[in-house]
Order: structure tokens, then sequence, then C-alpha cells
């Protein structure tokens, strides 16, 4: 087998990036301190055509240094708001008729892989904070808790780590032909 080249993947660019039909979903970063891990997770929205990203509180906003190293231009394709506060982003979001899906270990929580997405309905994943997770405020305002099941020692996995999972379960019972 051959490695592929950059004009065998038929990438498109930034600006193409902006007018392709995406996924019907936004995530929401609740105080995410880490800047690469906000990259991280800009690079993945990009790769599974993700609406929107909504930094919220002191999750850092574009352009960042450390963002870039991580996101690798993503930051530029990807639309993104800032919110004061994660339950600012999740008032607002579901006026627009978004359901809110907390990632978090709660009782009562759906296991990501027996989440049944509704193929009408538009969707905003809240991630947490690194140490904190999301915020109560936040869990007690959404719809549905999701949780991913772990078998391990660890009870959680980088923020990083978990939205590229989440996103790639959403994007998987979403995906429009691209």
């Amino acid at each position: 087998m051959k490695k592929k080249s950059m004009i065998d993947l038929h990438r498109i660019d930034a600006e193409e990036f902006k007018h392709v039909s995406k996924i019907p979903l936004v995530v929401v970063l609740d105080n995410v301190r880490s800047e690469m891990n906000v990259g991280s997770v800009f690079r993945t929205a990009d790769a599974f055509v993700v609406e929107e990203i909504a930094l919220c509180g002191i999750t850092a906003v574009p352009p960042m240094p450390e963002i870039h190293k991580t996101a690798l231009g993503a930051e530029d394709s990807v639309a993104w708001t800032h919110y004061a506060s994660a339950i600012d982003a999740v008032q607002d979001l579901r006026c627009k008729g978004y359901k809110i899906l907390a990632v978090e270990q709660v009782h009562g929580s759906t296991s990501l892989e027996q989440f049944v997405v509704d193929p009408c309905a538009k969707y905003a994943v809240v991630l947490g904070n690194e140490v904190k997770g999301v915020s109560q405020e936040v869990v007690d305002a959404s719809d549905v808790c999701l949780e991913i099941p772990q078998c391990g020692t660890k009870h959680s996995l980088n923020i990083a780590n978990t939205a590229a999972i989440v996103m790639w379960q959403m994007f998987s019972k979403m995906r429009l032909g691209c």
C-alpha cells in the first residue's frame, strides 16, 4: 500500500469549507483552560464538518499561537462564537432549537453509543473544564447527559479526546455525503 499524498486526499480549503453542508452540531466548550485542547477541538470539528464551536467563559479564542499549534488552521475554517458563560450559550442555542447534550458523568446519564440521534434535530454538545467538568448549572439545563463508557482505573478522558469521540459518534449518526 502507498500512503496518499495531499493531492490524493482532495481536501477543500478554508473558504470552501465555509460553504459546504455541515452536520447540525454545535460544540460548546465550558471554561476549557488549555489552548491546545481548544485547538484540537477546532481540528476535529473541521474533520467532521461541525457547524460551529461556542467558546465560553475563560476558554481562549483565536487567534492564539497555542490554539493554532494544534488546530493547524482549522480555527480559520470552523465558525466560532464567544459567550460570557456556557449557560448563556445553552440558553441561546435552546432558543434556536438545539437539543442540549452535556457530556458528563451523572446519575441517569445515557451511554454515548446508546444515544439515538433524531435526524430532524439540531444538537449542542457541551464539554467541560479539564478539572471540574461541565458546570452543574449547565448539567441542570441539559436535555440529556451523555457518558462515554470506561473500564480502566481513571474516571475521565482528556477533553480533546472526549470531543473527538463524541464528534465522531455524532458525525457517524448524522453523516452527510462528503
